[in-house]
């Protein structure tokens, strides 16, 4: 699994190192708070396990940001995957070749091909195929790291302990980043009341008795008004929120509403706009719909699941993402929305957002 505790790189090289964990990181969980702890090593090795394979790259501005996402999850998908990393790395104009770090807590035999080698190569290629050159690999075990390329058993390795007072480390702990003990999901409890299954099904007849162009304008004024008060909503707009987003058309209309963008619904949804999303407005969705969710009962909890998952995609968080998109698919196995996000995550592909400096997410430390 690709991961970046650290990164240094000279102004025409995109590269990523092992030493520290940037906020931005999709995979991991992090405490923007003021504290300055100084054991930002403890977690890197009790994560190793819950982590999913990804690839940092840093963008080539002076204040730099890492985005990451998820290694292919089948067989055969290595060069599907090489190719979209790759496009997404040719974006950057002033990148001529990464350093890549694989973390994993599994211990192959000495002849044995160390873990995603076969991506490892189709990606090798297709860089070098667009004039990028992988520089530098390394091997991160839960405990030491090494060269990438070296042979198991005939190598020097490191403890994966020194980084803990390295001067990166150090800048990381000032500036308020720190990694929280698990990137696991936790959600708030929902009250899985009957009354509220209840009201939501009683809401969906009101919305089947209207013409489908009516219900989508109502949704969307609700929903709108909901973004743009910086309130939660009382019980029954809650309920009538948790409504529409059963219905698959209105569902992609309060979606596209997010981000704040007056163009086409399907470059929204895809993260495919010239225009910068509104984060700030994003990072609402989210509260308003976790605060929904509380009020959900399973039999309609997968959409707005599916929807923060996607969220967390937009974001550049696939890890997160694919957790939402899991417990969606707990509470409907057979909700295919989560299913298809699901497996975009899982090819690799990236929101366009974040294939662009000016329309990335950004965090705290990303900020000039």
């Amino acid at each position: 699994m690709f991961r970046s505790p650290s990164e240094q790189r000279s102004d025409s090289t995109t590269t990523v190192t092992t030493s520290k964990i940037w906020e931005q990181d999709d995979e991991c969980a992090h405490d923007k708070g003021p504290r300055r702890s100084a054991q930002l090593h403890r977690a890197h090795a009790g994560l190793l396990a819950q982590r999913k394979p990804c690839l940092h790259h840093p963008q080539p501005e002076q204040r730099r940001r890492h985005t990451a996402h998820d290694l292919p999850q089948q067989p055969g998908q290595e060069l599907l995957y090489a190719r979209t990393v790759t496009s997404y790395l040719t974006s950057d104009t002033n990148a001529n070749s990464i350093v890549f770090a694989l973390y994993t807590s599994a211990q192959p035999e000495p002849g044995q091909s160390k873990p995603h080698a076969a991506t490892i190569a189709a990606l090798t290629g297709t860089l070098a195929g667009n004039g990028i050159t992988i520089r530098d690999g390394i091997f991160v075990g839960e405990t030491t790291y090494s060269p990438f390329d070296d042979e198991i058993g005939q190598t020097l390795t490191f403890p994966v302990s020194k980084t803990q007072f390295s001067q990166v480390n150090a800048e990381f702990i000032y500036r308020g980043s720190t990694i929280a003990p698990s990137n696991q999901v936790i959600l708030p409890e929902a009250t899985d009341k009957a009354e509220h299954a209840t009201a939501v099904e009683d809401h969906q007849q009101t919305i089947l008795s209207q013409p489908p162009a009516a219900a989508v304008q109502k949704a969307h004024d609700l929903w709108t008004a909901m973004l743009n008060t910086g309130e939660y909503p009382n019980d029954d707009d809650t309920t009538a929120l948790i409504s529409y987003f059963q219905f698959p058309h209105i569902r992609d209309q309060l979606m596209a509403d997010i981000p704040g963008i007056n163009e086409p619904a399907h470059h929204i949804l895809f993260a495919q706009t010239q225009t910068p999303p509104q984060w700030s407005r994003i990072e609402w969705a989210q509260q308003l719909l976790l605060h929904a969710y509380t009020r959900t009962s399973p039999q309609h909890a997968a959409p707005i699941l599916t929807t923060i998952g996607y969220i967390n995609w937009w974001q550049g968080r696939g890890s997160k993402a694919h957790q939402f998109m899991q417990l969606a698919l707990d509470s409907d196995p057979a909700y295919r929305f989560a299913r298809l996000s699901d497996q975009m995550l899982g090819a690799g592909i990236i929101a366009g957002w974040n294939t662009n400096k000016d329309t990335a997410y950004k965090t705290r430390l990303d900020m000039p």
